[in-house]
């Protein structure tokens, strides 16, 4: 079906439908609405060469990736958000742009991208609290969402996270409900706004409950399996060992498990864990029950609801930042019990 028979059928202009679909503002959202659904309903899909043309619009969006963090492109987290955003682009008639460059070239790439007219928007990944890229951003005029949050940015963006810092203050509360005392937090990289976050929800459930901080149950590093092994193996060892940890993603989370059995400790009956998990698609926490009680959210839910956002603020330039919240849901699995008394 072309764009003349899916306007016959509206009983429309071919004009009209067509800004409908590309979220021009002087189109109504009942007509806008009416025209998203007939095009879903009869498997209407624009034609992006004419979309170029009639818009000046590239029709394809921009992620980049530095070099010093290119394990993103294989983490299945990152995987699961472009899937989703995918989803949103492939919809609406976008590409997407994936590129790959040395940390110093991030800001040209940007310019570039503007300059040669290749991308609409940008989407952001692994803010950095004051990051720098939303002011340069905002400085050559490109639309961006951020995946996350950036704590002390000069200016207003538009965003999209979940909410860090309550999901470990309630997981944390969890294992203080259960009886744990000493428990360690191994995080991701502390100059990553999540993770900063996650740290002060877990602070502020010890505090409140009138348990000490222990800065030597708390680690900070590239969230990998061995990162995971590594850091629990060497606090199970000591004469004081945590009873639980908190954990920052489901793949410290196995590295955390493989540490456990290698002392000889049962996961959930010695040793409790909770993890942060993202819902991913291709790493199941377990089938029916969880293995890891966990802190989830849906990290493709966020990719297509970031692209959605980013592809609105496109279309109708001008309008306020838009920001939306995710809050985890803390999900009971095999992994947690109470603290184990001492014989």
């Amino acid at each position: 079906m072309n764009l003349k028979e899916l306007a016959s059928k509206l009983g429309l202009s071919p004009t009209t439908v067509s800004r409908a679909l590309n979220g021009y503002p002087e189109v109504n959202e009942v007509t806008r609405e009416r025209v998203m659904a007939a095009a879903k309903r009869h498997n209407y899909l624009p034609n992006a060469r004419a979309i170029r043309l009639a818009t000046g619009r590239a029709m394809a969006i921009g992620h980049v990736i530095t070099v010093s963090t290119k394990h993103e492109i294989v983490n299945p987290i990152f995987a699961d958000f472009i899937a989703g955003a995918g989803e949103t682009y492939s919809r609406m008639g976008y590409d997407m742009l994936l590129t790959v460059v040395n940390d110093a070239d991030e800001a040209a790439a940007y310019r570039s991208m503007k300059t040669r007219g290749t991308v609409d928007g940008i989407i952001v990944h692994a803010p950095r609290t004051a990051d720098a890229r939303i002011a340069r951003l905002h400085e050559i005029g490109l639309p961006f969402v951020v995946h996350g949050r950036a704590t002390g940015a000069p200016e207003a963006y538009s965003w999209l996270d979940v909410n860090n810092r309550r999901a470990f203050q309630r997981a944390t509360e969890f294992l203080l409900d259960l009886g744990h005392r000493r428990i360690a937090l191994i995080n991701g990289l502390e100059f990553m706004d999540f993770a900063i976050r996650r740290r002060s929800g877990y602070e502020q459930a010890l505090a409140a409950r009138g348990v000490p901080i222990d800065p030597t149950l708390m680690r900070s590093d590239e969230m990998t399996e061995t990162y995971g092994h590594r850091a629990a193996l060497a606090m199970l060892t000591r004469p004081d060992p945590p009873t639980a940890f908190l954990v920052s993603s489901m793949i410290i989370a196995i590295g955390v498990r493989r540490a456990i059995e290698e002392r000889g400790l049962k996961l959930g009956r010695d040793v409790s864990v909770i993890t942060h998990d993202d819902d991913l698609s291709y790493l199941r926490n377990g089938d029916d029950v969880p293995i890891f009680t966990a802190t989830r959210s849906s990290v493709r839910e966020a990719g297509r609801q970031a692209a959605e956002m980013l592809l609105d603020n496109i279309a109708n330039p001008g309008h306020d930042p838009q920001t939306r919240m995710f809050e985890a849901e803390l999900m009971v699995g095999l992994s947690t019990g109470p603290a184990p008394t001492k014989g």
